[in-house]
């Protein structure tokens, strides 16, 4: 038959097709990159979570060390390992007030033993004031305000007066003392300011109440005694008005 296609000039597909290759495994192993090789055979997101779970186990062996013996719960912690003690520095705070604050001074009790700023910012022992003369005390709510400019000024105005019976008049606010010398400049009061920003000797006199300062005046004998207060006064009430009380000056 193959005489017989070769007659005709042709030959079959089949039999002029070369023969496929074997599909089998090459015998040659398979080459792999050396980069790939060199690197260890790892999941790179194993080894955070490991690293994560000893953060925790350590955070937590922390926190049992830190937990009070009472059973009580741990402080919190911030950043830099520094403990959240809001209560106890609420504790220290209240403890401050407590011990800035003064007993009630009433007629007849004396000047107490504190120490505040002038407007100079300079300290005056509040109970020293009266070792030579007696003192005169006007409380304002804010200085340099129209209703406290016109109490203060009354005082200026008489203020010679005062001096006479050896007596020395303090205006006293819980003003800052610069505030206070810009305000003793600009009236030329002539008498010193002191700074109470606490109120601490204010509310010991009774005129201190819901961060505010009532309007008062306070007279003291030689030696500190309290002769006589009145809370509260207006502003255009006659500063005067002490110098011929009964039980004060005379």
């Amino acid at each position: 038959m193959t005489r017989y296609f070769r007659t005709l000039g042709c030959l079959p597909t089949t039999l002029i097709m070369p023969p496929r290759k074997a599909t089998g495994t090459s015998s040659e192993p398979t080459r792999r990159s050396s980069r790939i090789v060199s690197q260890p055979n790892q999941d790179p997101k194993v080894a955070p979570k490991a690293a994560a779970s000893k953060k925790r186990t350590a955070a937590a062996a922390e926190d049992e060390d830190a937990a009070p013996e009472d059973g009580s719960s741990a402080p919190k912690k911030v950043k830099g390992g520094k403990a959240i003690v809001k209560e106890d520095a609420a504790e220290e705070e209240e403890k401050e007030d407590e011990s800035s604050k003064l007993a009630s001074i009433d007629i007849g009790d004396v000047l107490p033993s504190v120490t505040l700023k002038n407007e100079k910012d300079e300290d005056v022992d509040i109970a020293g004031l009266a070792a030579e003369n007696g003192v005169v005390f006007f409380l304002v709510p804010k200085a340099d305000t129209p209703g406290c400019t016109n109490q203060a000024c009354g005082f200026r105005d008489i203020y010679p007066d005062f001096s006479s019976l050896n007596y020395d008049v303090y205006c006293l606010s819980a003003d800052s003392p610069a505030a206070q010398t810009k305000w003793q400049t600009k009236k030329e009061l002539p008498y010193p300011l002191i700074s109470d920003p606490k109120r601490v000797l204010i509310t010991a006199l009774g005129a201190g109440e819901g961060g505010k300062t009532k309007r008062s005046h306070f007279i003291f004998e030689k030696g500190g005694k309290l002769l006589e207060k009145k809370i509260p006064v207006k502003p255009a009430d006659r500063s005067d008005i002490l110098l011929e009380s009964p039980n004060t000056l005379n």
